[in-house]
């Protein structure tokens, strides 16, 4: 059959016809919440980092993730009135460690109290252990730490991004499949809801990624 419009068939034509009408359709349902940060759970780590004077503190953020692969990086994002905040800019150095479920509490703490007034180490019963790759330290307890040097800074409003190069991966070896990478379901990371201040297990495996998709161009229009 000769072609609609601009090179598609009349099947394809009426099948992209529907789906705009689809789409218009379903937009019109969406209410406007206004712009803000959006119900997103994110994963909770902890940063360890030196103070001025050479005492070890954590933090837990709530903005942080993976931001590149070559080199492997990871961004953080602080307000400047943070204790954690100096801290990584006097020594350009910082860890980011993965709790597990079971330490929940702990890092919940760490989020709360702030290094000016307690030792958060002491007071949340953990271990301090200097980094061997930069100036920072990491926690015994958790299961995996990210060690990273400052490699660049970005102001962007409330927060200051930074972005830290992974120098090493430190894993407990019972944390390591044979494949030499983590096991998600040993390390048992957990997740922050910014919208409802709640944390959440890591769920079931949905399936295999770069598999699963495939599925779709065998199912019939």
């Amino acid at each position: 059959m000769l072609a609609f419009g601009r090179g598609l068939s009349q099947k394809e034509a009426a099948r992209r016809t529907r789906g705009r009408a689809g789409t218009a359709a379903l937009a019109d349902m969406k209410k406007s919440l206004g712009a803000r940060t959006v119900a997103y759970p994110t994963p909770v780590f902890v940063v360890g980092t030196y103070d001025v004077e050479g005492q070890p503190n954590l933090m837990t953020v709530s903005w942080a993730g993976i931001c590149c692969s070559v080199p492997p990086c990871v961004s953080i994002s602080l307000r400047r009135a943070t204790y954690t905040y100096g801290n990584l800019i006097h020594h350009k150095a910082f860890t980011l460690n993965i709790p597990s479920q079971a330490q929940a509490r702990a890092a919940d703490y760490l989020g709360m109290a702030s290094g000016r007034d307690v030792n958060k180490f002491k007071e949340a019963r953990l271990t301090p252990v200097q980094s061997t790759l930069v100036r920072a330290p990491y926690v015994e307890e958790f299961p995996v730490v990210l060690e990273c040097r400052l490699a660049h800074t970005f102001e962007l409003g409330l927060h200051t991004q930074f972005i830290g190069e992974i120098m090493d991966v430190k894993a407990d070896e019972e944390m390591i499949g044979p494949n030499g990478r983590t096991l998600i379901e040993k390390v048992a990371p957990f997740l922050f809801d910014p919208e409802s201040q709640r944390y959440f297990n890591i769920g079931a495996p949905l399936g295999e990624a770069f598999s699963m998709g495939l599925l779709l161009a065998n199912e019939p229009d």
